[in-house]
């Protein structure tokens, strides 16, 4: 296709910001969502809760995470006295998706406020240029044990919600241990994208043993308060490996300026995610929908110690 060597003139679109939320409950599980196999963009991945900024909603992108992981999962991070009876959240959780009633006048309604000072944030991605939808995502760690919470909370339950255009986003919730999930990736059962897949083999380091503990938030926390928590990814790819995984760096990397045997970075193959329908036919429909890939076969190479040896090497400021 000839007009395909346009590629190169195209401008890289500006990241969307967003957020996603990591929600560990007292077992050390931690929520996941799986999306739709037929999505537009991350279709059949599982991932963490999460959405867009929406200025007519979010004040902050903390709101943002709180918001989405409601609509997504059924879980409402609040403080409420007497909380709400399931037909009442499910009955919000609809409004609110199909906006038809705004996250906050529910939450002022019903006498809740959202829980944003319990979550923390733990790292923050942007995707790379040459990506036809790019998002800055903020992700937020946040307890159960320590956040009030009404709905949903354990276990797992199918989720078929409609979105604005009569499509379904979501079709399944449950909470995983992390380890559990990882394996479930190795096996070839369920698929992540290497920020997810980075931030869950963060956590199966931390997070041993079905029950959550003091030791264990505090150590989350540690890193939440300090670089690793400020740290800003912008992952760059760097050719392949013997297998034809592509490698792509992280920040800290020995290629990105990191001290020499310094590695940072994730090993993967991706395919594309959607299928060309025989009716779109420009150029521009084909090139945004075949770009979008999805993961395969993911391997993190990390050597060195994120509490300690994570200072002054790994975060930069974010380049657009």
């Amino acid at each position: 296709m000839p007009a395909a060597s346009g590629l190169s003139n195209v401008v890289a679109p500006t990241p969307r910001p967003s957020a996603s939320l990591v929600v560990v409950n007292e077992r050390n599980e931690i929520l996941l969502v799986r999306r739709n196999p037929k999505a537009s963009a991350f279709a059949g991945m599982h991932v963490f809760p999460g959405g867009n900024f929406d200025p007519k909603q979010d004040k902050t992108l903390a709101m943002t995470a709180i918001r989405e992981t409601f609509e997504e999962s059924g879980l409402l991070l609040a403080s409420a006295g007497l909380g709400l009876p399931e037909h009442v959240l499910d009955k919000a959780r609809h409004a609110v998706h199909q906006q038809k009633v705004p996250f906050h006048d529910f939450l002022q309604s019903e006498g809740l406020e959202a829980d944003v000072d319990l979550l923390l944030p733990f790292t923050e991605w942007v995707t790379p240029p040459d990506q036809p939808r790019r998002f800055r995502t903020q992700f937020f760690v946040t307890f159960l044990s320590r956040a009030p919470s009404l709905g949903f909370s354990s276990g797992a339950k199918q989720e078929r919600i409609p979105t604005h255009d009569g499509g379904q986003e979501v079709i399944e919730a449950r909470f995983i241990h992390p380890r559990g999930a990882l394996d479930e990736c190795r096996q070839g059962k369920i698929s992540f994208m290497p920020p997810q897949y980075y931030i869950l083999s963060t956590l199966a380091d931390i997070l041993h043993g079905p029950l959550n503990t003091q030791e264990q938030q505090d150590k989350v926390r540690t890193l939440s308060k300090g670089t690793f928590g400020r740290m800003t990814i912008n992952p760059r790819p760097f050719g392949k490996d013997e297998n034809g995984r592509t490698i792509l760096t992280y920040e800290g990397d020995e290629t990105r300026g990191g001290p020499k045997g310094r590695l940072h970075r994730v090993l993967a193959k991706f395919k594309p995610g959607v299928r060309v329908r025989p009716n779109e036919q420009a150029l521009q429909d084909f090139l945004r929908i075949f770009a979008l890939k999805v993961a395969t076969d993911i391997i993190l190479i990390r050597n060195f110690d994120i509490f300690s040896e994570i200072e002054g090497q790994v975060a930069e400021p974010a380049k657009l």
